[in-house]
């Protein structure tokens, strides 16, 4: 993993931290991130080392002071593989890091397993993403799960789903933004009776 990098939205869902977040420790250069030419436009990418920092500061890092935070962002980048890091700032600084990186190695291997599972082609829905093989959006899925349908009730509705994909959806919708998302999803109307019915049951 030491080459492959990420977007700060695939962070932000990674460490489950927010977006806004995430561009704000950059801004704050607590972490720096590399910047690349895509496309024309210079964007912003991340390491899995800054990941690990980033999952750090969704489990509590973030009360510190800015420099402290800066010094600990640092030490992990520069020492990956360390298990417990020791910070002097006036007193010392333990910090565990060993199960927050597992912790991020497991969710990046979900981040691949939820971007393997989708194609995008422009002539199927206008190009939002849908599960390989099908023509059901991922997005679809990650807001029924948003709304309370269970992951049961989708599979009787698209059998052609397994469990693990059903679960990942919101992992790819929050990693994944689309650009220029038009304000109607071309999907919207493609709700399984199945589910929906249940969904309003339980409403009433």
């Amino acid at each position: 993993m030491k080459d492959q990098v990420y977007t700060p939205a695939q962070a932000s869902a990674v460490a489950d931290l927010p977006l806004k977040t995430v561009h704000k420790l950059m801004d704050n250069q607590v972490i720096r991130p590399q910047r690349r030419r895509v496309e024309g436009a210079i964007q912003r990418f991340l390491s899995f080392e800054q990941l690990v920092y980033l999952g750090l500061e969704a489990r509590g890092l973030s009360v510190l002071p800015l420099e402290i935070r800066r010094t600990v962002a640092r030490s992990v980048e520069q020492s990956p593989n360390i298990d417990i890091l020791s910070i002097s700032e006036g007193s010392v600084l333990v910090i565990e890091c060993k199960s927050v990186r597992k912790e991020v190695n497991d969710q990046v291997r979900r981040l691949k397993k939820a971007e393997e599972m989708t194609v995008s082609d422009p002539e199927i829905l206008g190009g939002a993403p849908v599960y390989r093989g099908t023509r059901i959006p991922v997005a679809q899925i990650a807001v029924m799960l948003d709304e309370g349908v269970t992951v049961d009730e989708i599979l009787e509705g698209y059998p052609a789903l397994s469990r693990e994909k059903i679960e990942l959806a919101p992992l790819h919708l929050h990693a994944f933004p689309r650009r220029g998302r038009p304000a109607r999803s071309p999907w919207a109307r493609q709700k399984p009776a199945r589910a929906t019915r249940r969904l309003q049951t339980r409403a009433r």
